[in-house]
């Protein structure tokens, strides 16, 4: 489904992504989903998720519309639909506000875990973003993992989080090199 003002040139079209270990149709996330994808980040990261410092930033502040992803049940075996679950919000950076995107919640079903699933969300979801001209990505996570996507810690050590985290797990993705650099602050919700 692309956006009806032909703006995006097909980015959020339903696609096949071979990350997966099957291949899965990745699709753009629709309003009717969310009380499935609600569910799904229940079960990933339990009802008390909204207390986290990152929570702080989306509460209040859609997600990016162009940057919701799922991959839905291919045969309707299972109760619930979405199997997988990609989201990115807008946030600023620093008292210049430069524009970022914070990644996540990222959730795939515990069934469905070790598929490929996330992997596959992350690379098409980065692929999107970049396309559509976003250049910073951050987020909180485990850094071997978020590494072979290009995450470091080196890319966000001059900034800060409204809020307690592992520092060690907050990480920043260049979309486009050089974005991140002389960029510090705290990051804030984007409004």
């Amino acid at each position: 489904m692309s956006d009806p003002g032909g703006s995006d040139h097909g980015l959020v079209q339903p696609v096949s992504n071979c990350y997966a270990s099957r291949p899965v149709e990745i699709a753009p996330e629709q309003p009717d989903d969310a009380p499935a994808i609600e569910h799904l980040l229940d079960l990933a990261f339990g009802t008390d998720r909204m207390g986290k410092t990152v929570y702080k930033l989306r509460d209040g502040i859609a997600p990016v519309g162009k940057l919701g992803f799922v991959i839905r049940d291919a045969d309707g075996s299972h109760a619930n639909p979405i199997r997988g679950s990609l989201r990115f919000w807008p946030v600023a950076i620093g008292q210049t506000r430069v524009p970022a995107l914070l990644l996540g919640p990222i959730a795939v079903a515990p069934e469905d875990r070790g598929k490929g699933y996330a992997k596959a969300l992350i690379w098409h979801g980065l692929g999107v973003a970049r396309a559509l001209g976003h250049r910073i990505v951050l987020l909180v996570g485990d850094a071997p993992y978020y590494e072979q996507f290009g995450f470091t810690r080196a890319l966000a050590v001059e900034l800060s989080l409204p809020g307690w985290v592992d520092e060690a797990r907050f990480l920043g993705l260049e979309l486009v090199p050089g974005a991140l650099a002389g960029v510090q602050g705290l990051v804030g919700r984007a409004e």
